[in-house]
């Protein structure tokens, strides 16, 4: 029904810059939120930043300042661009959306990526 498929993810150095991309398609209507969450080894995903469709944005404190999300609305892309990384940085990054798929019915549904991983060399 409704694919997101996510890119960008790969290895940097610390300090560097890496810029994810997720693109949802399929039957949409309207993307009410978009995520991103990430999960490193031996720890709980965590909700790392999220954007509303008004474009009110939330992070986690630790990277406040160093990330910045944002989408395209016509596109139904969210970007997460990731700025001064460290190796706490890296995991699986994972997109997420909450999804109307058609102007007649109120139904949500919400979906998510496959991942993509992001590594950081020291």
């Amino acid at each position: 029904q409704v694919q997101l498929v996510e890119s960008g993810g790969g290895l940097v150095q610390a300090g560097g810059s890496l810029r994810l991309s997720c693109s949802a398609s399929g039957n949409i209507f309207r993307i009410n939120a978009m995520d991103w969450y990430r999960q490193a080894p031996g720890k709980q995903r965590e909700l790392v930043a999220a954007i509303t469709s008004g474009g009110r944005t939330n992070y986690v404190d630790s990277v406040k300042g160093r990330f910045t999300i944002s989408r395209d609305n016509a596109k139904n892309t969210v970007y997460l661009q990731m700025n001064s990384l460290k190796p706490e940085d890296a995991a699986v990054y994972y997109c997420h959306a909450v999804v109307q798929p058609d102007s007649t019915r109120p139904n949500m549904f919400s979906y998510w990526g496959q991942g993509t991983q992001v590594t950081i060399s020291s």
